[in-house]
């Protein structure tokens, strides 16, 4: 009897073992800062560029450049995810703009319990060797490697006709592989792609969108696999506001007025979505930070936030100022800030 004890006891010690996630990589010291910051992508089309509010953890590489994140606080259900790594910092105002071009990342799918290793650095052409117990990750990459193959085909000829020819061509290449994938994330971040206003495959999708069923089906995808979502409700509310779009068959008697509001009500939104987001994100980094604090530590930061000086916090607890900035720099340390008027923003943000 207690032999099975002992065994429940190791099964269940081991099951909790197993659900945190291990995400393990190389970076050249000599080439980049030993920062890598962590990201949660919750807008697809914001895959590239770096946003202040996507980043949940950042840890410094060892002497040999290899560093890890791990830990149990990310979703169960597979998300998308950024590490990246750059040479802009944070007295730069750009770092947190999204217009660092000194930077290198991978994009990938991951869940909480899963663990990847990138093993050489942030070379694109190394990541086909990422070991992962998520078969999912390496979608993006497989189709960043395949967008490679279609600039190579835009690149031998660069006359008109063989530009329609290859847009129609590689438009359902990307498609027909995003279904091969078997992962509605995959088929987002070809859809952002084919779908986007800035490259030549829009004026194609709109066209494709009027007589396509790929699209609803692709919803019906990601509402049975991730329904309420982000991914879900961005996809749905860009949808609809496309097929209202094209729903016209005669533009000169087109009425503007409801496109004006569909637009106004999206915008409203995706607004209100997205101050969510980023308050529920800053939320769990206070909680996170504050766990880190000593009790002291806290003493002393709520001393902070109601505007105390150094000398004022020695004496109202009894220490020496060295003390107290002593306390202060690790407070500093341990929520990522650099001055009083930041924690003051993060906590009554």
């Amino acid at each position: 009897m207690i032999r099975f004890l002992f065994l429940i006891f190791f099964t269940l010690i081991s099951f909790v073992a197993r659900a945190q996630y291990s995400f393990s990589g190389h970076v050249d010291n000599r080439q980049w800062h030993n920062n890598v910051y962590l990201s949660i992508i919750k807008d697809y089309r914001q895959v590239s560029g770096i946003y202040f509010e996507q980043i949940i953890a950042k840890v410094t590489t060892d002497s040999l450049g290899y560093f890890e994140f791990t830990g149990d606080q990310l979703e169960t259900k597979n998300r998308i995810y950024r590490i990246h790594v750059d040479n802009c910092f944070e007295e730069d105002q750009n770092h947190f703009d999204g217009h660092c071009d000194n930077s290198k990342a991978v994009i990938f799918i991951a869940k909480n319990n899963d663990s990847i290793q990138f093993p050489f650095s942030f070379n694109q052409q190394m990541f086909c060797d990422i070991k992962s117990t998520n078969e999912k990750s390496t979608a993006f990459i497989k189709i960043d490697s395949l967008k490679e193959e279609m600039k190579f085909a835009f690149s031998e000829f660069r006359s008109e006709a063989n530009r329609k020819l290859n847009n129609k061509k590689w438009f359902k290449t990307l498609q027909d592989y995003g279904e091969q994938l078997n992962e509605p994330l995959a088929e987002l971040y070809i859809y952002s792609f084919l779908s986007d206003r800035r490259n030549d495959f829009h004026e194609h999708y709109l066209e494709d969108l009027k007589k396509n069923v790929y699209y609803d089906n692709l919803l019906d995808h990601l509402n049975r696999h991730y329904p309420n979502s982000s991914y879900t409700k961005q996809y749905n509310a860009e949808l609809n506001s496309d097929k209202f779009i094209i729903s016209s068959a005669n533009p000169s008697y087109f009425n503007w007025n409801y496109l004006i509001y569909l637009v106004l009500f999206t915008s409203i939104t995706a607004n209100f979505w997205l101050w969510q987001s980023r308050k529920k994100i800053q939320n769990n980094n206070i909680t996170t930070g504050k766990k880190q604090l000593t009790k002291q530590e806290q003493n002393i930061l709520n001393l902070l936030l109601e505007e105390k000086t150094n000398k004022e916090i020695a004496d109202t607890l009894f220490v020496s100022l060295s003390t107290v900035k002593t306390h202060v720099n690790n407070i500093y340390k341990k929520l990522d800030v650099q001055s009083r008027s930041e924690i003051k923003s993060l906590f009554n943000g």
